[in-house]
């Protein structure tokens, strides 16, 4: 077999490892919700 077919070969087989493989589940923090601010005047 020529060097790019094995090549391709062994990127198909990593690329189908790991996507096979179990993957740690992404926690996403929500950010703090902060109020608006409040004007209360033309320069306030």
């Amino acid at each position: 077999m020529s060097k790019c077919v094995k090549f391709l070969a062994m990127v198909a087989f990593v690329g189908a490892v790991a996507g096979c493989s179990q993957q740690e589940e992404e926690v996403i923090v929500p950010e703090p919700v902060t109020t608006e601010p409040t004007y209360t005047g033309k320069y306030g």
